[in-house]
């Protein structure tokens, strides 16, 4: 339903966390290890983590549509 395609579209997490990763490391020109990319992507995974406390938009319509779509996998608490 539209509820669902709208918060899906403009939810999309994946995107965001790439996005702000791909800021920090690409001023860095290049990593001695492997381990300190690892090391960066985590540091900014934390603080990225911070600001992300942003309830979703009308998630209480977009459950119920989920649920009566999908009943035997999505369940409502």
């Amino acid at each position: 339903t539209a509820a669902i395609r709208k918060m899906i579209y403009t939810t999309n997490a994946v995107e965001g966390y790439h996005r702000q990763v791909r800021k920090i490391t690409k001023t860095k020109g290049v990593f001695p290890t492997n381990h300190a990319l690892y090391k960066l992507v985590y540091l900014a995974y934390r603080n990225i983590r911070k600001k992300w406390t942003m309830p979703l938009a009308n998630w209480g319509q977009t459950a119920q549509q989920l649920a009566i779509k999908f009943g035997d996998r999505f369940k409502i608490m």
